[in-house]
């Protein structure tokens, strides 16, 4: 039995035992009796969104808590019992009494008055400025974020985090799992604030699809990161927060899904909660099937060696997978101001691959010829985490210290076989045996200091030890009698080690209406790259490279009126290589379209401006944006043919890249039944740069300019309490350059949702690309050949899926009060742990 296997063994019967202790806590819970009330203003006006809290005397177990409706009404289950209950809502002083529940039934209207004045707030209130409506939207804006809540998503029910991405306003899904934000495909990805094992190895495709969407409680998009943020991710960062329940006592829910291509997953998010003692645990895992096809049709402009004159490619690839994840922690309170968290991370990922690849050729005397390869390959990956943390509360006034350390490593096998025939006569066979293990250490400090009522002083530091080790094999045989031999090219051992030191200084104040922050980081990282391979007399490569570099960040806002206001800011970002980029020689399954790494790639640089506007009303949110993005020394895929016909696709720093534009965000609950979430980014590009290197016989440009489109609408339709339908419309606009041509792609997605069991209960299904249109089409055109290309990552697909909550208690976390126009959100620097 290997080490997958037992983990996988372990996470099940871990699964299974979670489950018969919910279970079993669930029927052993205290008989409750239904109560109602509402909330009024002083007016006798209902207040809607109000936080109620019951606090029971007698056993903190048994408190509740609840918000009102619209029409400032609520209703909810408690054990009998003495409470003191609290109300609160935004712009109305907090209200405390006592009362005796005894009996079900309707307790009454509590009153609560307004707020004397805006201005008479505590700096402890000071924390993060929120534009949006209610909390019940699923978008809203912060001073340098957007979050957006999949809860109410029902498109991507049942589905991964790569499904609930395609529906994020601003980000994009590319067909072969590219994620890009505003049309740039620089992401950087975290997990509760921090990289994390969950995303595997160079944030790959398979990574995003392993995670449950039923485990994400929100995404937060960060289009022009703060100081306080890694400096990484030139496009932004998606910080992916998943699932911790701050409900009392136990609870959680369960998820099933079933779908085709044929999947199956069991996901559960679970918690306990009582005193000073939360422990949480998130998992799941299934099946899934996946299919990939590719086209290029190619047609050389000079004539070549062999007397090719025309190459059509059709590779089509079918995989099978199974993953698993699990996540469990405990966050204990040592005393009111100091708490304790320590939480623990495993994801195991296992597939099967089987493509095909068919080569059709054409030559001068108009004779043709074809070959195929038939690929069968094999994934194993082991991801393990281990998270700790402590945060120290030295008063109520926002006076805070949280220390964190993150330990994380990811293994990953694949093994390939590959039968090449020619005219149907065998000519070659490849096995091809890669093994990467990443190790990675992240230790963080960040510090808190308000000053005076209105202002904060923000400081932090953070180290990252990351290595990465690539051992690559490919042999090569040309009789099924002979024996194999090495490909000295591909066949290499290489070490990839970087240490990252940063500290930031962040300060925010408000003077009047106008709010502003700002911010400096510095990053200096050493990178070494250690690179043999079997080429006969072949130098042993050790690269090492350092960069220091400052990073700062201006934030701006004016507010017109509540929740009325301008935003402007800026912010200096880098865009460091992956590690896989830096590889000269990284990858090797199809001998006609090869990957090359570039160990001299560098850094790229961005300067980054954006102007913004956004009014949030009970039934709206609007928020235009115009933003700039410069980019120095942008990195290009340099795509060329060699003289044995095949194409080679090689990363390379070259010239600049300006994008600009507008992205405009909206939610509009138009009617009682119908609710509008769209998205639609205009923006315009300008590419410099021409390549002379030894790869192409003449120079390449790389310049081109132009203007294209991104849309997306998603229409709730509801049709009445428990009954919830949506479609959803996506669109990408052509984009061109002097050397390729990308065309326009659309897709159409349905989902419908159903509340059952008295609400305990929800069904869903939703069907994936219902017009099978989600695909990438381009033309490459350079002075030796013209290509055609075409890309289908996934097609059409559907699922059904079946929720069930059940819970003990509620503590549902208080609303936010009226707060100061410039604080900053939440960064990476300052999230708990996984």
């Amino acid at each position: 039995m290997n080490q997958t296997e037992i983990i996988n063994i372990f996470t099940k019967k871990t699964l299974g035992l979670t489950f018969v202790l919910s279970a079993a806590a669930f029927a052993f819970a205290q008989e409750k009796v239904g109560i109602s009330g509402s909330v009024v203003s002083k007016s006798n006006q209902p207040v809607p969104y109000a936080s109620v809290t019951f606090s029971n005397k007698a056993n903190k177990s048994f408190s509740d808590a609840t918000l009102t409706d619209e029409k400032g009404q609520y209703k909810l289950e408690l054990a009998p019992g003495n409470y003191d209950i609290t109300i609160e809502a935004i712009d109305y002083q907090k209200n405390v009494i006592n009362k005796q529940i005894t009996a079900a039934g309707n307790i009454g209207a509590f009153s609560i008055d307004p707020e004397k004045s805006s201005t008479n707030l505590k700096t402890g209130d000071i924390q993060g400025v929120v534009i949006t409506a209610p909390s019940t939207k699923p978008y809203k804006v912060e001073l340098d974020k957007r979050t957006y809540d999949p809860s109410q998503d029902i498109v991507s029910k049942g589905g991964s985090l790569q499904d609930v991405l395609s529906n994020v306003p601003s980000v994009s899904v590319e067909t072969d799992g590219t994620v890009s934000m505003r049309g740039s495909s620089n992401v950087k990805f975290l997990i509760n604030g921090k990289p994390s094992a969950l995303l595997g190895i160079d944030d790959g495709a398979n990574a995003l699809q392993s995670i449950p969407a039923d485990q994400i409680e929100k995404i937060e998009v960060i289009t022009n990161p703060s100081s306080k943020f890694e400096a990484s991710g030139t496009a932004g960062i998606l910080n992916i927060i998943l699932k911790k329940s701050k409900k009392t006592g136990f609870n959680g829910s369960i998820t099933g899904t079933l779908g085709y291509l044929p999947q199956t997953n069991l996901n559960t998010n679970l918690s306990w909660r009582k005193g000073n003692l939360t422990w949480f645990l998130n998992g799941g895992g299934g099946y899934r099937e996946s299919k990939n096809t590719n086209r290029n049709n190619a047609i050389y402009l000079i004539p070549r060696a062999d007397n090719t004159t025309n190459a059509d490619q059709e590779s089509i690839t079918k995989n099978k997978n199974d993953n698993y994840n699990a996540s469990t922690g405990f966050v204990y309170d040592l005393s009111e101001k100091t708490s304790i968290n320590a939480s623990g991370t495993v994801r195991t990922f296992d597939s099967d691959n089987i493509g095909n690849v068919w080569y059709g050729y054409r030559y001068t005397d108009g004779s043709l010829s074809s070959a195929r390869r038939d690929n069968v390959g094999s994934n194993n990956n082991l991801a393990l985490q281990g998270d700790f943390g402590l945060d120290h509360k030295f008063n109520d006034k926002g006076h805070n210290l949280s220390l964190s350390l993150s330990l994380q490593r990811n293994r990953s096998y694949n093994d390939t076989d590959v039968k090449q025939t020619e005219n149907d006569a065998f000519t070659l066979q490849n096995q091809i045996n890669q093994t990467t293990l990443n190790k990675t250490l992240i230790g963080k400090a960040d510090y808190e200091l308000p000053i005076g009522e209105n202002s904060k002083l923000e400081a932090g530091y953070r180290l990252d030890i990351n290595k990465n080790i690539y051992d690559n094999d490919v042999s090569q045989r040309y009789s099924l009698s002979a024996d194999y031999f090495y490909l000295p090219t591909f066949t290499y051992n290489a070490l990839y080690k970087e240490t990252f030191n940063a500290g930031y200084v962040q300060f925010k104040s408000k003077i009047g209406k106008l709010g502003y922050q700002l911010g400096l980081r510095n990053e200096y990282s050493e990178v070494d790259i250690k690179y043999q391979n079997l080429v006969p007399n072949a130098d042993f490569i050790d690269k090492k490279k350092s960069y220091n570099n400052l990073f700062p960040s201006i934030f701006l806002s004016y507010e017109i009126a509540k929740d009325n206001q301008f935003l402007m800011n800026y912010s200096r970002r880098i865009d460091r290589p992956r590690s896989f980029f830096l590889i000269p020689n990284p990858s090797y399954t199809d001998n006609q379209n090869i990957f090359d790494g570039n160990i001299d790639l560098n850094p790229s640089y961005v300067d980054s401006y954006e102007f913004g506007y956004s009014i949030s009303k009970n039934k709206f949110t609007v928020n235009p944006t115009l933003y700039f993005r410069h980019t120095a020394d942008d990195v290009k895929m340099l795509v060329y043919s060699d003289a044995g016909g095949a194409f080679h696709t090689k990363p390379i720093n070259l010239g600049n890249d300006d994008r600009y534009g507008m992205d405009l965000n909206f939610n509009w609950d138009a009617t009682k039944w119908l609710k509008l979430l769209g998205n639609v980014n205009l923006f315009g590009y300008k590419t410099t740069g021409t390549y002379t290197g030894p790869e192409v016989t003449k120079p390449m440009p790389f310049e081109g300019s132009g203007f294209s489109s991104i849309a997306r609408l998603t229409t709730t339709f509801k049709v009445d309490k428990t009954f919830s339908f949506q479609l959803q419309g996506f669109y990408r606009g052509a984009q061109k350059t002097l050397s390729q041509d990308r065309k326009d792609m659309y897709a159409v997605s349905f989902g419908a949702s159903k509340t059952v069991l008295n609400g305990n209960g929800t069904i869903s299904f939703n069907i994936q690309d219902i017009f099978n249109t989600r695909a990438m089409r381009s033309v490459t055109k350079t002075a030796e050949f013209e290509r055609e290309s075409y890309m289908q990552w996934q097609p059409r697909q559907f699922a059904l899926s079946f929720t069930y909550r059940f819970k003990q208690g509620e503590k549902i976390e208080q609303p936010k009060r009226k707060k100061d126009i410039n604080s900053n959100a939440a960064g990476d620097d300052q999230q708990g742990p996984m």
